[in-house]
């Protein structure tokens, strides 16, 4: 395989404009490349993870996370390309089935934080959500797969168990909200 990039200072984009895989030029404000971006942006929260101390059982899966994420991107960015698969979605299931059955059932809001791994955690969450709303504003005026925002929508529910159990390492616990008086 051949260097895709052959130099990273290219001008092209000084004008407000970025290519998209298939060579098409568009607007840096437009749908698309926010959702590109905002995928882009949770790759690099779960890289964050996975520099904490994570167990196998979730370090394992959040490495292949980075792939999917890439390839979800790729999707976005080559419009009319089905990149993710379905089994992206059973995986995600599947790993969210086996992290609850370790977890007591949720009776409190939990505020991000507890430990370093379980706040970088809360961090991918929050910019999953994001993510997938960025997905959803973009498929409002352009149909895209309906594999892409649902596993934003599953990979957020499984980061939020990883804060979950990443709370709980070492004998620490999750924070708790309390209503404010």
């Amino acid at each position: 395989m051949g260097n895709r990039l052959s130099k990273i200072v290219t001008r092209t984009g000084d004008k407000g404009t970025t290519g998209l895989s298939s060579g098409e030029r568009v607007p840096k404000t437009h749908l698309r490349v926010q959702a590109m971006g905002d995928v882009d942006e949770l790759n690099c929260c779960v890289g964050l993870m996975l520099v904490q101390t994570l167990p196998d059982g979730i370090r394992t899966p959040l490495a292949r996370t980075q792939h999917e994420l890439f390839d979800l991107g790729g999707e976005l960015s080559m419009p009319g390309f089905e990149l993710v698969k379905e089994s992206y979605l059973e995986r995600i299931d599947s790993e969210l089935e086996t992290l609850n059955e370790t977890l007591p059932p949720l009776k409190e809001f939990v505020l991000p934080g507890g430990n370093p791994a379980a706040a970088a955690a809360h961090l991918a969450r929050a910019v999953a959500r994001r993510a997938e709303r960025a997905v959803w504003a973009l498929n409002a005026v352009e149909a895209i797969s309906p594999l892409v925002p649902q596993y934003l929508n599953r990979l957020s529910d499984y980061l939020f168990v990883c804060c979950r159990v990443l709370a709980r390492q070492d004998g620490g616990q999750e924070v708790s909200w309390k209503r404010s008086e």
